[in-house]
Formats: C-alpha cells, sequence, structure tokens
C-alpha cells in the first residue's frame, strides 16, 4: 500500500506564495509513477491543477495555473512539489495529491481516473 500526506497549506494573501509538499511512503510506492495535483474549491468537483509524468521529464498544468505553478520531484526523499506563485482568491480550495501505480501501459496523467493512490487533502486559503 501507498500512502501520501500532503503539507504546507495555509492562509495567505493574493499575489503571495506557498509550497505544498506530498511525501510518498510504503514499499509499493516507485519514484517511476505518475503523481498529480488536484483541487477541490466549494461548490466544485475535483479539478486537476498539475502533474508529473512517469518519466518525471513532462509536466502538464492547467490553464488556470500555468505560469504561476510548478511541480517538482525529490524522488531520493519520495516527495512532490508544489510552489504556487501569484496565488488569486480563486486558487483557494483543498489540495489533494495523487499517484498510480505504474499498472498500465501508458497514463492519463490529467485524469482522476487514473490515480489509485490520494491523500487527505491541505487547505489553501486566499485572501483578496
Amino acid at each position: 500500500q501507498v500512502q501520501l500526506v500532503e503539507s504546507g497549506g495555509g492562509l495567505v494573501q493574493a499575489g503571495g506564495s506557498l509550497r505544498l509538499s506530498c511525501a510518498a511512503s510504503g514499499r509499493t510506492f516507485s519514484s517511476r509513477y505518475a503523481m498529480g495535483w488536484f483541487r477541490r474549491a466549494p461548490g466544485r468537483e475535483r479539478d486537476f491543477v498539475g502533474a508529473t509524468s512517469r518519466s518525471g521529464n513532462d509536466m502538464i498544468y492547467a490553464d488556470s495555473v500555468k505560469g504561476r505553478f510548478t511541480i517538482s520531484r525529490d524522488n531520493a526523499k519520495n516527495t512532490m512539489y508544489l510552489q504556487m506563485n501569484g496565488l488569486k482568491p480563486e486558487d483557494t480550495a483543498v489540495y489533494y495529491c495523487a499517484a498510480e501505480r505504474g499498472t498500465t501501459p501508458a497514463v492519463d496523467i490529467m485524469a482522476i481516473r487514473s490515480y489509485d493512490y490520494w491523500g487527505q487533502g491541505t487547505q489553501v486559503t486566499v485572501s483578496s
């Protein structure tokens, strides 16, 4: 089994920055698994934010965060990060990290259905 734990959320003013962390553990976790960030704002479904491919060489971002958010991974620490700059009130949401099991030949890293493991979420609140 794989466990994911997010941290780093909090309250920040518009224009500010936060860095979220997602620490993965479990003997079956592999740094070759695709990982992603999603968020759920009040009254909305869980939306894609960004993800990293299995190789770690490709990052994809939602249009709403492109140019402001950056994903990185430290495979030695089994940790993925989400650097969020230029935060806006509409970024307010619970942020979740997710990982897949690498059992399929290919993976759509933007799709919720692709992910097998989820963290508990961390709240990000951006005040205007």
